[in-house]
């Protein structure tokens, strides 16, 4: 595969891998100095194979966020290892390498470095694991370590491995009486008005359910039964629950006000049936309602269903479908006013670039999908997600971004944001500024600097997610940009932070970071400049006033989240993080105050994980663990 290694000439270019995908880097000196296979270098095979894939670089050494190029003398006996010991099922459960994914970085007439590229294992293939045991020697990359995978996760990967379909099952002790007839009857209607000569329309409720998978005879035993697909598509919440104990669906509306969590919520009240289709159905009207999106005419006829319209039908569906409902985390809906939020138990069965091409389908409960398919709700497999894009394309909105969350239970995410991806005054004033090396820009460089010119700064993780394109392609993007004088940066590898050439990145010593400081949220007992809390006693000094008020809010909100975390749940404690962070910047030290726990387990437990998953913002970026700290709400 020449993409993978086509940049990479010299050791200098291995600064692209440090920011646009996993790297690992190993001594591999071995006892005498010329080079050796290290033992730990497959630990970090596993992990990259059952994660996102990644690079091994052997004869270099990571040492305080820099590398240090040592190489390797023998490396046509380091390289026969690797592929002997790849090829040895008694070290390593399946051998992805090939020729092509190993290349050899010459230092000197001496010496090299060897580069070795792991790709994602296809689900068939997971988990790669050691020693003839998935159980105990299974890893996942996770905070740019090898981590373990739990015997819960590896026997989810090995369920996924074996079932083409997690819901075509036959269960045993369900029937008919589990299921909402209503429901039943509901969708039978919707199929009936979409197809009103249809031969299915005239059968019994049974043989209707057959027809569609949602009940089924097994051949082999002669078992007969509700499917899975047919308990989570008609069934009674609490019949559902019995079979997926953590079984839970979630819609809440948003407004623009912090101290709402929400103003609409559907969830299992005992109030409804409980089920994926009635929720589909409440869900996605709810969803559409006071859309702004201009209807279509045609031939005269007004056309209600717009591109948006199916986006966000498709983006509902996807989440119903592809979801793992024996998995921990629940699917929820969020609305808000300028973006939407689905997510679903489960991580992605097949790479996100791929996904996002479409044409390659893999989906999880296949007789979810065909039953949905039937009454028009989601479209043929392998479509949805580009039809996604394409519907948000036409509103010339943020490209959606698709992610996987791997901790605490592993989720996929998918954010649909109704923000102008191309702001007309950023692109004017950069053809204006920069002129025919401006029009003269690829699509994807161009967008990239309109990004960083619209956000001031972006690090290189934000930019992915923005507009949801390989990482690998936005690092050559970004380096042809800097090259030009169009964008600079600022920070080391993994804290670089792109911006404008002429802005200033804040930092605590510098004067763009002192300004910012008088823009954070302070308590108000703890300023020199404010001896007097009481505005009866300083009615002159309206800023300090305004500040106390402030403050006596932000205590209203931390007083839910003080006391036990695993009492609130941890959902729960970050969401009112992000609550307290709506009303601007906020010190460590005061959230600390605030909600009553150490800064250190704040920032590492919360508030780091909060920054990665793009929900808040850092007030000195290239300073991430810095004592004078402070975090907003994105978007606020």
């Amino acid at each position: 595969m020449k993409d993978i290694f086509d940049y990479l000439e010299s050791i200098d270019d291995l600064k692209l891998l440090r920011e646009s995908s996993e790297l690992e880097c190993k001594l591999a000196q071995g006892k005498d100095g010329v080079g050796e296979v290290p033992s730990d270098m497959w630990d970090t095979y596993s992990a990259f194979a059952n994660t996102d894939g990644g690079y091994i670089v052997l004869g270099m050494q990571e040492k305080k966020n820099s590398f240090i190029a040592k190489g390797i003398t023998n490396v046509v006996q380091v390289k026969k290892q690797i592929v002997d010991l790849a090829n040895n099922p008694q070290k390593v459960s399946i051998n992805l390498l090939t020729n092509s994914f190993i290349k050899e970085l010459p230092l000197d007439d001496q010496k090299s470095l060897l580069i070795i590229y792991v790709p994602r294992a296809k689900r068939a293939e997971r988990p790669v694991y050691l020693k003839g045991n998935p159980l105990g020697n299974s890893y996942h990359r996770l905070n740019e370590s090898d981590q373990r995978l739990t015997d819960e996760q590896v026997k989810r990967m090995l369920a996924e491995q074996t079932s083409d379909s997690l819901d075509s099952e036959v269960l045993k002790h369900f029937q008919i009486n589990d299921l909402n007839l209503e429901s039943l009857h509901n969708y039978r209607q919707r199929y009936t008005n979409l197809d009103p000569t249809h031969p299915w329309n005239e059968l019994s409720d049974l043989a209707f359910l057959e027809k569609i998978g949602a009940y089924k005879v097994e051949r082999e035993t002669g078992n007969k039964g509700l499917t899975i697909a047919g308990l989570l598509m008609f069934g009674n919440h609490t019949a559902i629950q019995e079979k997926f104990p953590f079984y839970m669906l979630d819609y809440q509306e948003h407004s623009n006000n912090p101290e709402e969590r929400w103003i609409d919520r559907i969830t299992l009240d005992g109030k409804w049936s409980g089920n994926l289709y009635d929720f589909s159905q409440r869900v996605y009207r709810k969803l559409v309602e006071n859309i702004k999106v201009p209807f279509k005419v045609e031939n005269g006829l007004r056309q209600e269903d717009t591109p948006v319209h199916i986006a966000l039908r498709e983006a509902l569906a996807n989440s119903l479908i592809h979801a793992d409902y024996s998995n921990k985390a629940s699917i929820q809906i969020i609305k808000k006013p300028d973006a939407f939020y689905f997510r679903n138990p489960g991580l992605m069965r097949i790479p996100i670039e791929i996904a996002l091409k479409g044409g390659e389908a893999d989906c999880r409960n296949r007789l979810l999908a065909q039953m949905f398919r039937y009454i028009r709700f989601g479209d043929q497999a392998g479509s949805g997600l580009p039809r996604i894009l394409s519907g948000w394309k036409t509103q010339h909105w943020r490209m959606p971004y698709l992610k996987e969350v791997r901790e605490p239970n592993e989720q996929t995410i998918l954010e649909l944001k109704t923000i102008s991806l191309y702001p007309q005054e950023i692109i004017d004033s950069l053809a204006k500024r920069y002129g025919k090396k401006f029009i003269q820009l690829s699509e994807l460089e161009r967008t990239i600097l309109i990004e960083i010119y619209t956000n001031e700064s972006l690090t290189h993780k934000q930019i992915c997610l923005h507009i949801s394109v390989h990482s690998r392609d936005v690092t050559i993007a970004l380096v042809k940009l800097e090259k030009l004088c169009m964008i600079s940066s600022s920070g080391e590898q993994r804290s670089k932070i792109y911006h404008r050439p002429e802005f200033e990145m804040p930092t605590p010593d510098n004067q763009t970071g002192k300004a910012l400081a008088q823009d954070f949220i302070k308590n108000p007992e703890l300023s020199p400049d404010n001896p007097e809390l009481d505005p009866d006693l300083a009615p002159e000094s309206t800023t300090d006033i305004g500040d106390n008020q402030r403050w006596q809010a932000l205590k209203l909100i931390a007083s839910e989240l003080q006391g036990d975390v695993r009492r609130i749940g941890k959902e729960p404690f970050m969401e009112g993080i992000l609550r307290l962070c709506q009303f601007g910047y906020i010190t460590i030290a005061d959230l600390a105050l605030l909600l009553d726990k150490k800064a250190d387990t704040l920032r590492k437990n919360y508030l780091n994980p909060l920054v990665k998953e793009n929900k808040l913002e850092l007030a000195y970026p290239t300073a991430k663990n810095h004592p004078k700290q402070a975090y907003k709400t994105v978007g606020q």
